[in-house]
């Protein structure tokens, strides 16, 4: 609706030159595009001094998200977010690139790409000097960390943002854990136990311990260190001096429905549009 506004607009109320404007610009053709679902794509993370960015941006299919003028883009976006001052994604969106702003860019793209296009989420992430960036890319990008540690340095943080893209723990320490979400798993825990047959008493004993197992499992600083077993991940950033302040892990298509297409379809798929 904005964009057909800002059309009659431009084109002094004329109905059929408004139109010729959307096409144009690409936008009559991303609009019929844009109902569909758009579970792949890429994310990643771009960092310029004491500023980063991580970003997912998702199209229809992976044989899109492979492709050299998609990648380009990913990258476009994410330094246009960099050296932008948003937090907001209506803000982001905004941002001037190229011959307008970041929308018309996405909008163009999604024209000539052939495929919906939809910018998903970002975060920026500032640090002090005595802080430093780690980041990890799954697959070129399937998976994106970035984590902060405090007093330590870059390999050590680039070996817990790997870590936390194979591992996908939920929280840094366990004070991040609400009541709320603690109380529901010690309840299903008791009730486990009572189902397998056991008093309720000894069934409260088996709670805590199941419950401190719990907290390893999603606790990035209880989890054993995927490259040193022997140890937690926590011991290892206090061993080299640090400590986790915190981290972001971006998964492409999480909690999207995907649709099931295979290579052939998708390129048919590229050839009819």
């Amino acid at each position: 609706m904005l964009d057909c506004k800002k059309a009659l607009v431009e084109t002094n109320g004329n109905i059929d030159e408004a139109i010729d404007w959307l096409r144009e610009k690409g936008i009559s053709k991303a609009a019929k595009k844009s109902s569909r679902i758009a579970a792949e794509g890429l994310s990643n993370v771009f960092v310029d001094g004491n500023k980063a960015v991580i970003l997912e941006i998702n199209s229809e299919t992976d044989f899109v998200a492979k492709n050299e003028k998609f990648i380009d883009l990913v990258e476009k976006v994410g330094k246009t977010i960099l050296s932008g001052n948003v937090e907001k994604m209506e803000d982001a969106l905004l941002l001037p690139i190229e011959n307008g702003t970041l929308n018309d860019y996405l909008v163009a793209n999604v024209a000539t790409i052939g495929e919906n296009l939809s910018f998903r989420r970002f975060n920026v992430v500032s640090k002090n000097d005595n802080e430093v960036f780690g980041s990890y890319l799954h697959m070129g990008g399937k998976i994106s960390v970035l984590v902060t540690l405090l007093n330590s340095n870059k390999e050590v943080a680039n070996d817990v943002a790997m870590h936390i893209a194979a591992m996908n723990p939920k929280y840094v320490t366990k004070n991040q854990i609400s009541s709320e979400e603690l109380e529901k798993e010690e309840a299903i825990l008791k009730e486990q136990a009572v189902n397998e047959g056991k008093p309720l008493e000894i069934a409260e004993k088996m709670v805590i311990g199941r419950i401190k197992k719990y907290c390893k499992e999603i606790c990035l600083d209880e989890q054993e260190f995927i490259k040193d077993s022997d140890i937690t991940v926590g011991k290892y950033v206090s061993n080299n001096g640090g400590e986790i302040i915190n981290m972001i892990r971006y998964e492409v298509g999480e909690g999207i429905e995907k649709k099931e297409e295979n290579f052939a379809e998708e390129v048919m798929n590229q050839i009819n549009n």
